[in-house]
């Protein structure tokens, strides 16, 4: 028989590339058919509540008081759980009296107001500063590291009243109810309830009128729209506040001036700067004083709450980004973090004086992924718990103090110290050798400098 000639080969190759195109994407419509169901047979199977206990995260707003009573229509015993995480930054701090109260009035068998600001702070603020982990090169991940916090106390809670579900109220399109459930199976062997991601729900209220009907109709005691309702949703706590949706969703609009609360407008700024001085042990702030007024503080959370106010007087802290979202969608955001900001700034100078250089350099690249990993919500994992040990290791000398100056929105650096300092004064004078032998200077620089006249030799450089 004869061989094929390259034409019949070429005809054959395309011919089962054609047949492979095909049944991939057959399989692919198919997985996704069942994918698909599976999601939907979850979602119905959420309707039956009878016999089961949930942890509903409960702010006491709209949303998630409809949610607890809808969930408790469905027949679930709802357990709310509301945390204090110093939501209004020190500034015009949100009053939980009276919440508790209306979650059993909205159908809650019990609720829990926890107060974790402290722990906050301390346990998840406090590693991001000293990790000096930011997001995308500005984000200073405010909203992602509350939600591991309100996660845990939830999961406790569970443990606690013997509860099978988790319940919270984000949307389906957004990063927050990938933190909430990846932190909830990280931690427990428990299942999420998301009632934006049940049909039934979602379909019924198309809206906040849908909302408000509800309520009313089901006595939940919310208030009635006023019809002076922000055009954008806020979300806050005491790292930071954040601006979404509405009419911030159009990347081109500008923010309106009514999205301003930790900090004020640049224009209204101070017209005198503030002068403070921090302390810090193993990376961590542990006293700020206002070097004007001598006022102190010695807490995670009074530290944050000081430099938010102080800060926000001098309008730091404030930025207007566009993002990358884990579930791949680009938002657009308006972030205010003061104190944090501040703290940012104090670590990054009091880590220059004393953090070793090829130290600092791995920890910048480490920096980048603890970002990352906390933005997405991996928060309870294996990776972020082997990153917070190694970036810890990095900070055990770095302490001291440092003195900064506010004002209009810069954070300035006045000076620092500390005894654990790597910066020999001697050794960089101009005016004492200081035990830097200079007649060196010149093997060093000749030995570094063969790869590029070794590069200038391949490339032909004439000079």
């Amino acid at each position: 028989a004869r061989a094929p000639c390259v034409s019949e080969k070429g005809e054959s190759f395309r011919t089962a590339t054609t047949m492979l195109r095909t049944v991939v994407r057959t399989a692919s419509r198919v997985a996704k058919r069942h994918a698909i169901t599976g999601t939907r047979a979850m979602a119905s199977s959420q309707l039956d509540g009878k016999g089961k206990k949930l942890v509903l995260a409960y702010s006491g707003g709209l949303d998630t008081s409809t949610q607890l009573r809808w969930l408790a229509d469905q027949g679930y015993e709802v357990v709310a759980f509301t945390a204090n995480l110093g939501q209004g930054g020190g500034m015009n701090d949100e009053d939980f009296s009276g919440i508790e109260e209306k979650a059993l009035a909205s159908g809650a068998v019990k609720a829990y107001v926890l107060d974790l600001q402290e722990d906050f702070v301390k346990n998840y603020v406090f590693p991001v500063i000293r990790s000096n982990a930011i997001y995308e090169s500005r984000y200073l991940l405010g909203t992602s590291l509350a939600r591991p916090c309100i996660t845990k106390a939830q999961v406790d809670i569970a443990m606690k009243e013997n509860c099978q579900y988790l319940a919270h109220g984000s949307t389906g399109k957004g990063n927050d109810q990938v933190r909430f459930e990846l932190g909830t199976y990280g931690l427990a062997n428990l299942e999420c309830v998301v009632p934006w991601r049940i049909p039934e729900f979602y379909n019924k209220f198309q809206g906040r009128q849908d909302l408000l009907a509800y309520a009313k109709e089901r006595g939940i005691p919310i208030a009635m729209d006023a019809g002076n309702r922000p055009p954008y949703s806020m979300d806050d706590n005491m790292f930071h506040i954040s601006f979404e949706s509405g009419v911030l969703e159009d990347p081109a609009a500008t923010a309106p001036d009514s999205c301003h609360k930790y900090t004020v407008p640049l224009t209204q700024a101070k017209e005198t700067h503030d002068d403070v001085q921090i302390f810090y042990e193993n990376g961590d702030p542990v006293k700020v004083v206002n070097l004007g007024t001598g006022e102190e503080a010695t807490t995670p959370a009074s530290i944050l709450k000081m430099l938010n106010i102080l800060g926000g007087a001098h309008a730091i802290g404030r930025i207007d980004i566009v993002e990358n979202r884990y579930v791949g969608i680009k938002s657009r955001g308006v972030y205010e973090t003061p104190g944090g900001t501040i703290l940012r700034q104090g670590h990054l100078d009091i880590e220059a004086l004393t953090l070793d250089r090829e130290v600092l350099r791995i920890r910048d690249g480490l920096s980048l992924k603890y970002a990352e990993l906390c933005y997405n919500g991996y928060w309870f994992s294996p990776e972020m718990e082997f990153l917070q040990h190694s970036l810890d290791f990095t900070q055990k000398n770095v302490c001291g103090e440092v003195r900064l100056r506010l004002y209009r929105g810069n954070v300035l650096a006045l000076g620092r110290s500390s005894p654990k300092s790597l910066y020999k004064q001697d050794l960089v004078s101009m005016d004492v050798e200081g035990g830097f032998d200079v007649a060196l200077s010149e093997g060093f620089i000749r030995t570094n400098a063969r790869r590029l006249q070794a590069y200038r030799h391949v490339n032909g450089s004439a000079n």
